[in-house]
C-alpha cells in the first residue's frame, strides 16, 4: 500500500515536465507561443502553468532532498491526492476545471471566462512562481542570513579588483554591477526580496531604471550605426517586426496593428526622428518579452483554442471540452524508486 502512494506521488512529479506543453494548433498565427518567444530571444521562457495544483507538486519535487518520498506522500495525500488524482494515478482534469472555474470567473461573474480575466489568472500564476523563485534563491545565496543580498553573495566569482575595473562588456563585473545598482530601488547596496525580483527578472520589472537598461541592452542588437538611437529605417527593420508579430498574435488582426510610420511618430515624443531607449518603454513587452507578457500571449492561445463559438470568452463547457488544451500529460506506467532519483532535472 505504501508503495502504491510512493508511485502515486513520483508518477505526479513526472507529468511536470510535460505538463502544459502546447497541442498542435489550427492557425499558422497560434503555431507556437513557446517557439515564437524562442526564436525571437533565443532563450526559454519558464512555460507559464494553468492549474496551481501543478506548481504545487513542482514545488514538493523540489524540496524531495529535504524530505523523503514517503513522508511527502504521507503529508499530502490526504488533500490533494486522494481528491483529485484517481486510482490510475492520472490526474482529474474535469473536476480540476470545474473546480478553477469559478475561481476564473472574477470581473464581472457572469458564468464565462474572458480572455482579461484569463489573463489575469495567468499572470498571477506566473508572478507568483517568479516570487517564489526568488525567495528560493535569495535563500540559497544570502549567506549570512540577514534578509538582503549584496553584490558579492551572489556574484562571489568577482574580485574586489574586477568590480574596480568596472567592465561594462555583457558579463562583466561592471555589466553586473549596473544592473544591480538599477535594481537597488533605494540605493542602500543590497536588495530586498522585491529588489532581488527585479534585479533577476528584469523584463518583467516595474522599475523604470531596470526596464531602461533592458532596453539599452536590447538597442545594442537593433541599433546598426551605433549612435545610441533608432532612426525609422532601424527601427522598421529590428524593431518593428517584432513588434508586429507579437501585436498580430495578441490582437489576432492585422489591421488593429498600427502601421510602423505610425507607431514611430507615436513613440517619437520629441519629434526628433530618432528613439531612444525612454521613448521605447510603451513597447518594451513586445521587444523583450518576460515572464508575465509570455503568460499573456499564452492566454491568448488558450482561448482561441478553446473558444468554440469565437465569441471571445469561455464557457465551462467549452473549457470542458478542451482539457487536452488546458492539461497534457504523460503518465508513466512502470516506474520504480531507482528510476525516479536518476532523473534529478525533473
Amino acid at each position: 500500500m505504501a508503495k502504491v502512494v510512493v508511485y502515486t506521488l513520483l508518477t505526479t512529479i513526472f507529468i511536470i515536465g510535460v505538463l502544459l506543453f502546447l497541442t498542435p494548433c489550427k492557425h499558422n498565427e497560434a503555431q507556437s507561443v513557446e517557439a515564437l518567444i524562442t526564436r525571437r530571444l533565443g532563450r526559454r521562457l519558464v512555460m507559464p502553468v494553468f492549474d496551481p495544483i501543478v506548481t504545487r507538486i513542482e514545488r514538493l519535487s523540489h524540496e524531495k532532498e529535504a524530505n523523503t518520498v514517503e513522508a511527502v506522500a504521507k503529508e499530502e495525500k490526504d488533500d490533494m491526492f486522494d481528491e483529485y488524482f484517481s486510482q490510475e494515478r492520472r490526474l482529474n482534469t474535469t473536476m480540476r476545471i470545474k473546480f478553477l472555474f469559478p475561481l476564473l470567473d472574477g470581473a464581472p461573474r457572469d458564468g464565462f471566462v474572458s480572455l482579461k480575466e484569463l489573463q489575469t489568472w495567468m499572470m498571477q500564476q506566473t508572478e507568483d512562481n517568479m516570487g517564489y523563485r526568488t525567495a528560493n534563491e535569495l535563500e540559497l545565496q544570502d549567506k549570512d542570513k540577514d534578509g538582503v543580498i549584496t553584490f558579492e553573495e551572489y556574484l562571489p566569482q568577482f574580485s574586489r579588483e574586477d568590480i574596480e575595473k568596472n567592465e561594462k562588456s555583457h558579463g562583466g563585473a561592471g555589466w553586473w554591477m549596473e544592473q544591480f545598482k538599477n535594481a537597488d530601488f533605494d540605493h542602500n547596496g543590497y536588495l530586498d526580496i522585491e529588489e532581488f525580483n527585479n534585479f533577476l527578472h528584469p523584463e518583467d520589472s516595474r522599475n523604470g531604471d531596470v526596464q531602461r537598461w533592458v532596453l539599452r541592452e536590447r538597442m545594442t542588437g537593433m541599433d546598426t550605426n551605433g549612435d545610441g538611437k533608432l532612426e525609422y529605417k532601424e527601427f522598421v527593420q529590428n524593431a518593428y517586426e517584432m513588434y508586429k508579430e507579437f501585436a498580430k498574435f495578441e490582437t489576432e488582426e492585422d489591421e488593429n496593428v498600427p502601421t510602423a510610420q505610425l507607431l514611430f511618430a507615436e513613440l517619437d515624443r520629441d519629434k526628433d526622428r530618432f528613439l531612444v531607449a525612454d521613448e521605447l518603454r510603451p513597447i518594451l513587452h513586445y521587444l523583450q518579452p518576460g515572464e508575465l507578457s509570455y503568460a499573456k500571449y499564452y492566454s491568448t492561445f488558450l482561448c482561441h483554442e478553446a473558444d468554440e463559438d469565437k465569441d471571445g470568452k469561455l464557457s465551462l463547457e467549452e473549457m470542458l471540452n478542451h482539457e487536452d488544451v488546458f492539461y497534457k500529460a504523460v503518465h508513466h506506467e512502470d516506474l520504480d524508486d531507482e528510476d525516479y532519483f536518476d532523473h534529478d532535472e525533473l
